[in-house]
């Protein structure tokens, strides 16, 4: 599959949004993605795209001048597990790198859950160099237990 990436750019939450929308699984709640939306607007975000359009994005929050976030991250389902989202990842890596953080983190579904799809993305993550740190009931709430995980850049 050919596609580029681009980025970091401001100000994409127009063609992020039809992606959340596009995975319910994942982005099921609408207040969630109206926030998400609201807050890709001012986040550094990366897009990949191919000759149709934006098939992938991941939007990145920094905490400290150390350590940022993988604040949402979403690919078009159509082209899941052809090399989109590892790309993306790779790309932000980089870009952090030059900025001199050090730590990249992520939060996700906990696997106390059981949901399979999320299993699906704990196991992404885990294959882009991510690492299990814990899980919190507190974050969130106790029937969605947040996973943080995290990687060393």
């Amino acid at each position: 599959m050919s596609f580029n990436i681009e980025g970091p750019c401001l100000g994409k939450a127009a063609v992020c949004e039809p992606i959340l929308r596009s995975l319910p699984a994942w982005f099921g709640i609408e207040e969630a993605i109206v926030h998400y939306v609201g807050e890709i607007e001012h986040l550094p975000t990366f897009l990949a795209g191919d000759s149709d359009g934006i098939i992938g994005f991941v939007s990145l929050k920094q905490h400290n001048p150390f350590s940022a976030e993988v604040y949402v991250m979403a690919v078009r389902p159509e082209v899941h597990r052809q090399g989109v989202g590892r790309a993306l990842i790779e790309r932000a890596q980089e870009w952090l790198r030059g900025q001199g953080v050090e730590y990249l983190q992520v939060k996700t579904l906990g696997p106390s859950h059981g949901d399979a799809g999320y299993a699906k993305t704990r196991a992404f993550y885990t294959a882009v160099g991510f690492r299990p740190l814990e899980e919190l009931t507190e974050l969130w709430d106790e029937r969605n237990p947040c996973l943080i995980m995290v990687q060393r850049l």
